[in-house]
């Protein structure tokens, strides 16, 4: 007897059940583990006449997951299609306020409803799991004021579960990366564009083919990029030859500034400190920054700290090769601490 195994598998007859109590749905699908697991699900327990996968066309949805959806669809028989979504057109999406997925997901939302009326499909559902209820996720409002449901959610799938039952399933998208939206990269108040987008898109398209990190974000904060990638692969940019590679990537995608963010890649990074602004003071004498450099030294760190973002919230360290070193080797967690104690919400080493 495995008692999760056993969890797991009631879970999963649940929401076939549910599923068939819907008699014949429309799946909002991404293509990501979440959406494709349950269009997956879907197809088991009501069959390809009863269930049509849309994906939303815009500038936010990279190409390289249009073409992950695309496959998967195709590799497990689920009718597909694709819609043109219009979120940019609306100012209270584009200004890029920290609701900004309410907007999107209203647009979306609304062209799925529509679209289920005219295909006579029962029911609306998206791929939000259970571990959705613990993030800030505003388009869920939209969700339930349109009536789109989450069967995942409803029976508590969390990530880890829903990756446990693809994997089952032969879904090849057991294991891929969280892949939210291209906006999710622009800091609250920057505005969303295509140009912002299409730069993101690029860099973090160079950055993959390069070294192949699984985890990845390029942060865009107006003309700097913070990157961000996972903990255990900060130390290869020690090596000047992939440092290098790395400052050519997002250079050549339009970035005029780049640093890497020493926490490394992590969920949610986004609405880290969005509860309160960071302290105010720039200035070295008595300042933030002078504070962050005060500990820096006591840690042994030669590094002057600039405060860069939309409102300073990023301390930037700029160093020697040596100070590059040091930080990604041995004092990182450290260095974090002593910046976010300092009153930044993020701690980066400047690459550029």
């Amino acid at each position: 007897m495995d008692p999760e195994r056993d969890v797991l598998q009631e879970k999963e007859r649940a929401l076939h059940a549910l599923l068939h109590e819907c008699g014949s749905v429309l799946v909002a699908y991404s293509g990501g583990v979440d959406s494709a697991y349950l269009a997956k699900a879907a197809l088991d327990a009501l069959g390809p006449g009863q269930v049509l996968a849309v994906t939303g066309r815009s500038p936010s949805y990279p190409e390289a997951q249009r073409e992950v959806a695309e496959a998967v669809a195709d590799s497990i028989g689920l009718p597909r299609v694709e819609i043109d979504t219009g979120e940019l057109d609306d100012p209270s999406y584009a200004a890029n306020p920290r609701d900004r997925c309410y907007f999107c997901k209203a647009d979306l939302y609304g062209r799925l409803v529509a679209l289920a009326q005219e295909q006579g499909c029962a029911a609306v559902l998206d791929g939000s799991n259970a571990d959705d209820l613990d993030d800030h996720r505003p388009g869920l409002i939209a969700a339930r004021e349109l009536g789109v449901r989450s069967p995942l959610q409803e029976v508590g799938l969390g990530k880890e579960e829903i990756r446990a039952l693809s994997r089952r399933a032969g879904l090849p998208t057991w294991d891929m990366p969280a892949s939210p939206c291209l906006a999710s990269r622009i800091s609250y108040g920057t505005p969303v564009t295509p140009l912002r987008l299409r730069r993101i898109e690029e860099a973090e398209s160079r950055l993959r083919s390069l070294v192949g990190w699984r985890d990845l974000r390029v942060r865009h904060h107006g003309a700097l990029a913070r990157l961000e990638i996972d903990p255990d692969g900060l130390a290869g940019l020690v090596e000047p030859g992939l440092r290098g590679q790395v400052i050519e990537a997002l250079r050549d995608a339009g970035f005029s500034r780049a640093c890497l963010d020493l926490g490394g890649y992590r969920r949610g990074a986004l609405n880290e400190g969005q509860g309160g602004a960071p302290r105010v003071g720039l200035d070295r004498e008595g300042g933030r920054a002078g504070e962050a450099e005060g500990g820096l030294i006591e840690l042994g760190i030669d590094a002057r700290v600039e405060g860069a973002g939309t409102d300073g919230e990023i301390a930037v360290l700029v160093g020697d090769g040596d100070c590059l070193a040091t930080l990604l080797v041995g004092a990182r967690e450290a260095v974090v601490e002593n910046c976010r104690a300092a009153g930044f919400r993020y701690a980066a080493l400047g690459l550029f």
